[in-house]
């Protein structure tokens, strides 16, 4: 009898039954005088019992700003110390955080303050091209539940001063009512199509894994992890800040935005044990004119993620970066957001050809997505996780809800992906990614993973456009290593003989860089979108 592609993480290691506020004092309790985070670019460093205290000083001007529990709060901001203090202070009072994406402009601005009914917002002045205090004031009017808005800098430091309005057995009443199974996070998801969907999250789901990543990357007292990632996300607030303070290891915040070269300089400078990125980050870390300079001796580990690192990449952040305990993780917003890791220590074709086994008391199944019928090992289907994780809806959206999240509380992921005989799991593409040409299903992954064998070739991706003959037809976007050249002709050559003709790209592209969502995953959608208007299909 085949064996069939489900799996559970049973595990010795019991889930936490507390709230992020409860879990934080734990911490702040045990390890007082540690550092508990460092904002490089801000100049600013706080221990556990420094930054609980200035928790408690945000918490109580929240109060005093008439926030009460259970209502939402936006943070509008790039990476700054600020918004991980918003990020504790609004859990130990219950009020939900809604994380805005930094690059979302007045439209998609007004459309989160209407959805999840935020009635303030602390928000950074301007970030990069966007003017946020223009924004907010195009869209203040026709936002009936926003009251108040705290920009960061003056106004920030008079907010502060509201805490004095509040005692200290108020905030102590408050906290004592939040239950861990309430949720604490709105985060928008996107949204390749139509409107960003918020995926609510509670106390239970990030705070759990947060902690067990952590278990898996062996982190401890002695971690610093340098977080260039966006705390917009789950990759920079879970995977991140609620890891590290978890473990009591400290948050290193390398700049605002993401920046190759301040990045290697905070590891170097702050002797961090532990870098997060998407592949590309390292991919352009590694490509630094004078990457050799740092001194990365101090990383042992790390986390990867958004989409599969290259091999040849993979062996250069083991070897060079000293990240031999590297770790892969996958999953989705809606599932808080890690549903599987790879292990340290794990053969490096493991770690590179798969996202690893599933995580600690979590279920994943792979159905076929037609009958829902859960398939044999091998087969490739829909990946579908459920468990502690899963999120409890999106706000306000019953009907996408449903689409989503099934009678049972399996968590269906519009990913395809196979389960091997030891559980291992391998994402083969999205639902919605594949590209049907002249009747072959065709896995854009399939095609770049081939690609990525070229020796010009540093990053690429793969779309399908639309073809009159075929349906679609297949392009490729290349970005090249420093110092390479190649044409399309030369690319079509390397594939032909290796690869089925159906699959050979009939498109290319080169680019220095590809269009991403703030978390650090390609849009493909907008890159189907250029191709169809640049080659006039």
């Amino acid at each position: 009898m085949k064996m069939i592609s489900y799996v559970h993480g049973a595990s010795l290691v019991p889930l936490l039954g507390e709230t992020i506020g409860q879990n934080l004092k734990r911490t702040v309790d045990k390890y007082p005088d540690k550092e508990a985070i460092v904002s490089v670019g801000q100049q600013y460093r706080a221990s556990y019992k420094e930054f609980y205290e200035q928790t408690t000083t945000v918490a109580k001007s929240l109060l005093a700003k008439g926030v009460v529990k259970g209502d939402r709060v936006g943070i509008w901001a790039p990476n700054c110390y600020e918004w991980v203090l918003m990020q504790y202070a609004t859990a130990r009072i219950g009020v939900i955080l809604v994380n805005i994406n930094p690059a979302y402009r007045a439209h998609e601005l007004e459309f989160a303050i209407n959805q999840s009914e935020i009635s303030l917002i602390v928000s950074a002045e301007n970030f990069k091209t966007s003017d946020y205090r223009r924004m907010i004031s195009l869209v203040f009017e026709d936002c009936p539940s926003l009251r108040e808005v705290v920009f960061l800098g003056e106004e920030w430091n008079a907010f502060l001063v509201e805490a004095t309005h509040v005692l200290d057995d108020d905030l102590r009443f408050i906290e004592d009512s939040v239950q861990f199974s309430e949720p604490v996070n709105i985060q928008y998801t996107s949204g390749t199509t139509g409107f960003p969907k918020g995926v609510t999250l509670t106390h239970h789901n990030i705070l759990n894994n947060g902690y067990f990543i952590g278990v898996r990357l062996k982190y401890s007292v002695k971690d610093r992890v340098c977080i260039p990632v966006p705390f917009y996300h789950c990759f920079g607030m879970v995977i991140g800040n609620l890891c590290c303070t978890a473990h009591a290891a400290t948050i290193v915040i390398p700049s605002d935005g993401f920046d190759p070269e301040k990045t290697l300089q905070t590891v170097q400078d702050e002797k961090c044990t532990s870098l997060y990125g998407v592949p590309t980050m390292f991919i352009a870390e590694l490509q630094l004119p004078n990457f050799k300079d740092y001194n990365l001796t101090s990383l042992r580990t790390g986390v990867m993620a958004g989409s599969l690192c290259p091999e040849s990449v993979m062996k250069r952040v083991k070897e060079e970066m000293h990240m031999e305990e590297v770790s892969i993780c996958y999953g989705m917003t809606e599932t808080s957001p890690v549903s599987t890791q790879t292990h340290i220590g794990i053969d490096i074709r493991k770690q590179t050809t798969t996202v690893g086994t599933v995580q600690d008391h979590i279920e994943i199944k792979i159905i076929d997505p037609e009958t829902g019928n859960i398939l044999p090992r091998g087969e490739a289907g829909e990946l579908c996780t459920r468990g502690y994780s899963v999120m409890l809806k999106y706000w306000n959206n019953r009907t996408m809800t449903a689409e989503v999240l099934d009678e049972n509380r399996w968590m269906h992921s519009g990913d395809l992906a196979t389960m091997d005989e030891e559980g291992y799991i391998s994402i083969t593409g999205r639902i919605k990614d594949l590209i049907i040409r002249g009747g072959e299903n065709i896995s854009p992954k399939w095609i770049e993973d081939f690609l990525y064998t070229h020796p010009a070739v540093a990053d690429v991706q793969v779309i399908g456009v639309p073809s009159e003959k075929y349906g679609e037809e297949i392009m490729a976007w290349i970005i090249l290593k420093k110092d390479h050249t190649v044409t399309p002709e030369e690319l079509k050559a390397y594939c032909d003989q290796k690869i089925a003709h159906f699959r050979i790209p009939k498109y290319w592209k080169f680019v220095t860089e590809f269009p991403m969502t703030i978390s650090g995953k390609v849009r493909k959608v907008e890159m189907r979108q250029i191709a169809v208007e640049e080659l006039g299909l």
